[in-house]
């Protein structure tokens, strides 16, 4: 009987238990034919202060702990030494969700054995030069690599017109979303709701969810909530620079508005299903576009409505099953609101087609699945 192939992602996002979810998958939904190995880092630096590798006892795929240095910078961090021995023992491919170009991606590449196949993951969909070192990096890899996982379609489009990519064998994957814990959950929602001081009985809630910056397109939405003569609450879920800003908006609605911050990723669904549409009014900027939008897939599985813009790659997240809006016409945001609060049918009718896109596109099941058969082609093709 053939040994199962030995597969090796390696991650500082796994650092996490939850984004372990996509190494957890490929090893249930591969077994038999794939041995998994994560290797995560044991402890790293992150946005909100230090993180630690917290081991669960219902995991399924083996989980590697090794040290990180300068793990304050995500371009600049590096993995220790014993990394070497993890990529090299009787390994048949390496899986490298780093980008590219950052110190952690080349050091992958450089420490992978010559005759295993690499194949890296990237977010980047702007066609950006990078300085030195960070352009020599990104160069290296993708000689190095045997294939190339975009974690999305404005991302494989990028990539592609960039040097030496067209070469290698690549795929676009969306990003996975769990089903399970992300589900319509009506009674949910009504806690959550009550909890704010809101009655259930009420205007349809408009709802937000993400960082308070610029690029999310708040202002967009607050001035399309003031233009609306049908009623509404709004329920922004998130946090960031503009809370003073948005606060100081909120305060000419009275009880119409509610902010919620400091919300434990955990905690979504239930701010989600007390949503009865999550808005994503991405703005394009020079130096960003929306790469993907977790709070669409979410939303999506959490059978609520979705109004998003034409920001990056919203429009391939969403797909039809939700409503795409020019990211600078306010006129035109007023206007669909309006619609889809006056209509329940038409909100009972984009809350099906949202969950149905969830678990046949982004459930965790279906994306791990996508990952292995690109790897069997990349190990296919090098035999």
């Amino acid at each position: 009987m053939k040994r199962p192939w030995k597969l090796v992602t390696v991650s500082h996002s796994y650092v996490v238990t939850l984004n372990r979810r996509l190494a957890n998958e490929m090893t249930r939904v591969g077994a038999g034919r794939w041995d998994v190995t994560a290797v995560a880092p044991r402890a790293f630096h992150g946005d909100l202060g230090p993180l630690v590798l917290q081991r669960d006892a219902t995991e399924s795929v083996n989980l590697e702990a090794v040290r990180v240095f300068f793990s304050r910078s995500l371009h600049g961090f590096v993995y220790g030494p014993e990394l070497r021995a993890r990529l090299s023992d009787g390994v048949d491919l390496v899986h490298a969700w780093e980008e590219p170009y950052v110190f952690s991606g080349l050091e992958v590449a450089l420490l992978t054995p010559r005759h295993v196949p690499l194949v890296f993951c990237t977010f980047q969909n702007l066609a950006k030069r990078y300085p030195p070192p960070f352009a020599q990096a990104e160069r290296f890899v993708v000689r190095r690599a045997a294939g190339w996982i975009a974690w999305g379609q404005t991302v494989h489009d990028t990539l592609l017109a960039r040097p030496g990519y067209a070469l290698r064998p690549s795929r676009f994957i969306p990003v996975g979303v769990d089903v399970e814990h992300f589900q319509p959950a009506p009674e949910a929602g009504r806690a959550f709701r009550e909890g704010l001081g809101w009655k259930h009985e009420g205007p349809p809630v408009v709802g937000c969810l993400g960082r308070f910056v610029p690029e999310k397109g708040l202002r967009l939405l607050m001035g399309a909530l003031d233009a609306l003569r049908t009623p509404w609450r709004a329920l922004f879920v998130g946090g960031g620079p503009m809370e003073g800003e948005l606060r100081a908006w909120a305060e000419r609605h009275g009880d119409s508005v509610r902010i919620v911050t400091g919300v434990k990723h955990a905690e979504v669904p239930r701010a989600l299903n007390a949503m009865d549409v999550l808005c994503a009014p991405s703005q394009t900027t020079p130096a960003w576009k929306e790469q993907f939008g977790r709070m669409l897939a979410e939303a999506f599985a959490c059978g609520v409505p979705v109004f998003a813009s034409d920001s990056g790659e919203i429009p391939h997240t969403v797909g039809d099953a939700g409503r795409i809006l020019p990211e600078a016409d306010g006129n035109a945001w007023t206007a669909a609101l309006a619609e889809l609060l006056e209509s329940p049918a038409l909100r009972q009718e984009l809350a099906a087609r949202g969950r149905e896109r969830a678990t046949s596109r982004f459930a965790w099941p279906v994306v791990a699945r996508a990952h292995l058969d690109f790897f069997e082609q990349v190990l296919q093709r090098g035999t």
